[in-house]
């Protein structure tokens, strides 16, 4: 149990470059090409990489702490409780490759750029959600709370 206690730190560690969270969407182009032509092992090997490539790169010398502020909110998430949303939303991913894996089997570009692109939109809300959901409330609160400073001074004027 020590072993890979000490084997998820190590990776952990590696997990905070941000050139594995770059390259790992990359892999999505091997895998497409590898259903393209029908090849159970290419597909298989790419997800390999996929999975291992958060400790393909050296722990970084120093830390961002944007970088630690996004790890350690995935570490919540991933350590938090269970419940039905989180487990279909986690689910996505397999389905996200199996539609992806299907799509391009049966060779349907338009099936699998629509799988891509859709995957793609996810990803995006998904990864940025709390910022857009942060910055937003924040500037919402701040026109709102200047609206009210602003209506009384309003009414004021002739």
């Amino acid at each position: 149990m020590d072993l890979l206690y000490d084997f998820a730190a190590w990776a952990w560690e590696r997990h905070h470059n941000p050139l594995s969270w770059y390259v790992r969407p990359l892999f999505v182009l091997p895998f497409c090409y590898f259903a393209y032509k029908k090849s159970v092992w290419g597909m298989a090997l790419t997800v390999v990489a996929v999975v291992s490539s958060m400790f393909w790169f050296p722990a970084p010398g120093g830390g961002d702490p944007r970088v630690a502020e996004f790890l350690a909110m995935e570490r919540a998430y991933v350590g938090g409780a269970w419940t039905a949303a989180k487990i279909a939303m986690t689910a996505l991913v397999p389905v996200y490759f199996m539609l992806l894996a299907w799509a391009f089997w049966r060779r349907s570009w338009l099936a699998g750029f629509t799988v891509l692109n859709v995957g793609i939109a996810l990803k995006v809300i998904w990864s940025f959600f709390y910022g857009f959901v942060g910055c937003n409330g924040l500037m919402l609160i701040v026109w709102h709370t200047r609206r009210r400073r602003i209506a009384p001074l309003r009414a004021r004027l002739p």
